[in-house]
Parts: structure tokens; sequence; C-alpha cells
């Protein structure tokens, strides 16, 4: 907050304000939807468990009444029917055999099996009438339906079905039996889950077993302990329905419905995700007009915060425009509250000797390259001259001394021409011829040509070999940009240390060539100013090397000039490079793209 401006921070307080009010009225939306939806879920579930309990009820209502029907037939009004003709009327009922699987039982008065249809051994003769469910139809003289019980004599899971055979007096002749086999039997709805993450089980709640887990001969499965079902637990509890979390962590929405007539308890749970889900899909709608909103209330907000504080915003972006680019003509209009117009002029006039002293440079600039480098040319000739030889053989202390003025008239024409390069490419006018250049001749003349260099400062140069790879640019171009990369790499490597120029495919149709150095680099609050004009990053300093600081800024703009760009990173040392167009011949169909660091 500090380093904001006067309108960033009003603005910001407002937005601030708006998103925690818009994010509070989010949350408490997005908590009703969650729980709307988990209420219809719970409805739901609840339902679906309702339709599976009816079902299943009226499945057992239909075999006990088919076998009531048949009960009336074994009977003549008074007397039960010999056993010849109910062992035949067994035989002919097939429609209720497939009701009953296991079989259609015959019993007299007193519980004792008499006939069957299908032979059971151990099953005549054998009285049943200690049974919970034949008590029940003895005592009420009605159809019955027992609870889940195990065979006596089939050691089956076995569902079984009583029917009375009356007089029209209504006196008890016996009973009609029905029995299934709950292994086998498709009473159960095993198919009830839509999903397959959705729970559905049927629970005996006086027994404690698992009716819906039968399976094969295995006798009834009793449920899990408490706590190990923390589902089947919250189902037994007696709450119909609710939220539930297992042993995982994870939430369940459950619902039970209970079927009176055979004790069992159906019991159907869901994810909680699928009340997260729908809500979330609602809720992205409302979501979206909310951050909408809030977007037009921030544009709001920063449009009038930037009109209160515009004038010092311009300000601001001038002075900052000023300082990057060095030049700007237009003026402030003063206007608005006193401060804000003595600010203005103060900037006019700072406007105004910068431009002065613009002009001045240029001037200097322009004396520099037409009036300077004629005689010196005529004095680096001279000296080139007296080095050769041409004037005869020199003192050993002459010949020394010439060498030192011919390194510094080198050095002072280079700089020269810097500048009058550089004022060309602004103006247009310097001439490139493009063509097709095998980049590992190029790259080795440039490290031939800086070897002395190299040479002096002790600094290792290193062309690392690469595959034949071609470029469309201009030698002498790319030649100066590769000799004012690799001098500043020379100049500023540390003792002993290495300067290396390599190329790579960036792009299907570019070739990067790097130069590195294993110096501390570029500092980084100079790196916006890299590439300018006049920029060098520790001029001043006891590190500061000779130059115009022009070199990065010509080669930026040459390789522009050339269809590329140039660039900088650090990684273990000062990496710059220039991309250029790859000639088409030679461009690998499938070169992988070097991204920038």
């Amino acid at each position: 907050m500090r380093n904001l401006s006067l309108g960033s921070r009003v603005a910001l307080i407002a937005i601030f304000s708006s998103i925690v009010t818009v994010a509070v009225l989010l949350a408490i939306a997005y908590n009703e939807l969650v729980r709307d939806f988990e209420d219809v879920l719970t409805q739901r579930q609840l339902l679906e468990t309702e339709n599976s309990a009816s079902r299943v009820n009226q499945d057992l209502q239909i075999r006990l009444q088919a076998l009531e029907a048949f009960s009336t037939l074994l009977t003549d009004g008074q007397n039960r029917l010999p056993l010849p003709r109910i062992r035949n009327l067994l035989g002919r009922q097939t429609s209720l055999q497939a009701y009953f699987q296991e079989g259609l039982v015959i019993f007299d008065e007193r519980g004792v099996a008499i006939a069957e249809n299908v032979h059971v051994p151990g099953r005549l003769g054998t009285s049943y009438a200690d049974r919970q469910h034949f008590r029940k139809a003895l005592a009420s003289r009605a159809p019955v339906i027992s609870r889940p019980i195990i065979g006596r004599t089939t050691g089956l899971p076995l569902l079984s079905f009583l029917a009375p055979i009356e007089t029209d007096e209504g006196d008890l002749l016996g009973f009609a039996g029905g029995i299934i086999n709950l292994a086998k039997a498709s009473i159960i709805p095993r198919q009830a889950a839509e999903r397959s993450d959705t729970l559905f089980k049927v629970l005996d709640t006086e027994h404690f077993i698992q009716v819906d887990a039968l399976s094969g001969n295995n006798i009834m499965p009793d449920l899990p302990e408490p706590g190990e079902n923390l589902i089947i637990d919250a189902a037994l509890s007696g709450v119909t329905s609710g939220v539930v979390t297992d042993q995982e962590g994870k939430k369940w929405i459950y619902a039970t419905r209970h079927l009176e007539r055979v004790g069992w308890m159906f019991l159907r749970a869901v994810p909680y995700e699928q009340v997260t889900q729908p809500a979330w899909a609602s809720f992205r709608a409302f979501l979206g007009i909310s951050i909408l909103a809030m977007l037009i209330l921030a544009v709001t907000a920063w449009a009038l915060a930037r009109a209160a504080t515009r004038p010092l915003e311009k300000m601001s972006s001038k002075i900052r425009a000023m300082t990057r680019d060095g030049f700007v003509a237009a003026r402030l209009k003063p206007a608005g509250p006193p401060e804000i117009r003595s600010v203005a002029s103060a900037f006019n006039q700072l406007m105004e000797e910068r431009e002065a002293l613009d002009v001045l440079k240029d001037q200097f600039v322009s004396t520099v390259s037409h009036e300077l480098r004629t005689p010196l040319t005529s004095i680096n000739g001279s000296l080139k001259l007296l080095h050769s030889g041409a004037a005869g053989d020199l003192p050993v202390k002459a010949r020394a001394m010439v060498d030192v003025a011919l390194r510094n008239s080198e050095q002072l024409q280079r700089l020269i021409s810097d500048l009058l390069d550089f004022n060309k490419t602004l103006a247009g006018q310097m001439p490139i011829h493009p063509e097709t250049i095998e980049l590992s001749s190029a790259i080795e003349d440039a490290c031939e040509g800086n070897g002395a260099m190299a040479r002096h400062y002790r600094i290792p140069l290193n062309a690392e070999p690469s595959r034949a790879q071609h470029v469309f640019a201009d030698p002498m171009r790319l030649r100066q940009i590769l000799d004012n990369f690799i001098s500043n790499a020379i100049k500023f490597s540390p003792l002993e240390g290495t300067v290396r120029v390599r190329t790579e495919v960036a792009a299907s149709d570019r070739v990067r060539i790097t130069v590195s150095d294993q110096g501390k680099g570029v500092p980084e609050h100079f790196l916006p100013r890299l590439f300018q004009r006049f920029a060098q990053a520790e001029a001043g300093s006891t590190r500061a090397k000779a130059g115009t600081g022009l070199g990065l800024a010509i080669s930026r703009e040459l390789a522009t000039m050339m269809g590329g760009e140039v660039g900088y990173y650090y990684d273990s040392g000062a990496h710059f490079w220039v991309e250029l167009p790859a000639a088409d011949a030679e461009v690998p169909e499938t070169g992988e793209r070097h991204e920038n660091p």
C-alpha cells in the first residue's frame, strides 16, 4: 500500500469492500443451495426406498394371495381333500410353483407336513408348529409370511408363506405353505441403485442379518458390529433419513423404509457429492453474474479514482517516458488545483531543459561522426604504416609506443563508428544485404577476429561445435552483432573464465546464437534499459568498461532490420542471444522450440 498512488488506494478500498460483500453473499447463497439440494436428494432417497419397499410388499402380497387361492381348492367345504387328490393338485400348480421354487407343502391342523410337490428328505411328517409364523397363523387363522428363517431340513435361508385351509363354517383343517429361497429368488430389488456409487441394502431388524447379501447356500450373514459400518448404524438408530460420515471421512445422504410384515428395513445411501455437484452447477450462473457485477463495480471505482488523480498520473507517466525514452515533446496543461498546476509547470520546465540536452547530444554525435572520423582515419593509417615498418625499423621503445597508440586509435575509431552506425539505423539509412550464411564459419571467423582481445584479457574463447545450420542475414551486420556480444563477454568475464558461442534451433524457422560468459551478469535494476542507447550498467563505477553504451542498442536495431531479435538471460553467467531467420533449405522440420528463459 505504501507504494500505491492515492487513486489506486481509494479504488482498492472500494474494490476490496465490494469483494468482501459479494463473497459473503455468495457464501450464503451457496450454503442455501446446498441445503436445498440436500433436502431434495433426501426426499428422493425416501421415495426410492419407499418404492423398493412397495415393490417387495406387492410381490409378497401377490404370492400370498396366490397361495391363499390355492388353499381354497384343498377342501370340499367340510373336510380336507384326501391326500391323493392333494398330491394331484400339487402336481398341476405350474404357475404357483413359479412363485415358490423351493416347493409347496401342505400341513395338517397341527402343523405337520403331509404333502409336498418337491421332495425334501425328512420334511414329511415333521412338525413345524413351534415356528413363530405357525404360531401366529394358528392364533389368527389368517395368511402369514414368516421372517427370514433357516430351513429345518434344508439349511437354506428361506421365506415361508402360510394360508389356512378352512371349512365353510371356519374350522381349521390345515395350511397350504409356499417356500422361497432368499438367496435365489428375485424378490429383493438388487438393481435398485441406478449409479455404481449408490448403496442399497435390505436389513432384517429382528435377527440383525443382511438379507440382500444372501448368495448360494450360505447362511444369512450377520450385520456388521456397531461402529464397523456407520451408515448401517445410522439406519438402525431410528432416524429415517439424514447425513452420515463413514470411517473414511466420506459423507453420505441416507434414507430408510421399514416393511413391517417381514421385518425388513430398506436402506439407500448416495454420496454427498451428488448434492454439491448440482448445487455448484446451479451456483455457477449466479457466480458469473456476481463476478460480472463486481467487475463493473471495480471498473467504475477504478475509473472514478483515476479521474480524481489523472493529472498526477499523467505527470508520472510522462516523467517515466522521459526517463525511458530520453525525449517527450508533449507538455502538461497547468490545470486543476494550485498544487497540480505548480507540479505541471515544474515538469514543463524540466522537459525544456531535457530537450535542450538532447539537442546538444545530437549535435555532439553529428560533430564526432563527420568532423573527427576523417582525421582519425588518417592518424590510424599513419600508425599502421609505422607499425608495419614502412618508415623503417623502429626502436623497441618506439615500437611499443606505436603499438599503444595504434590500439587506442582503433578503439577510438570503433567508438566513432558505433555512433555513426546508430545514427544510420535510427534514420533508416543502414544498408542491409541479406544472404544465406553458414553459421559455423561465421562464428569461427568472429571468434578468430576477437582472439587477440581474448588473449589480452586471458579469457578462453570457445566456439562449441554444432551441426550445419544456415541463416538468412547480412554477413557484415551479423559479424557486427557477434563482435559486440563477444567483446562484452570478454570484458565482463572474471579471470580465467570462459566465453562460449553456441547455436541451436529456436523455432521451426529461426536459429539462435548464444554468447555466454561466467560473469555476474546484468544488474536486475538495469534490465529494462539493457538495449537502450548510451546505457551502461555500472557507468561511473570501478567496474565500468570503456565504450559508448551503443553496442547492444546497435545490435538490437541490426537484428530487427534482418527480421530477428536479441535478448538476454542469466544462468550461472550472462547469456546474450540473437535469433535470425533460418535459410529455408536448411531448417529441420522437427526442430524443438527454445523457450526464452
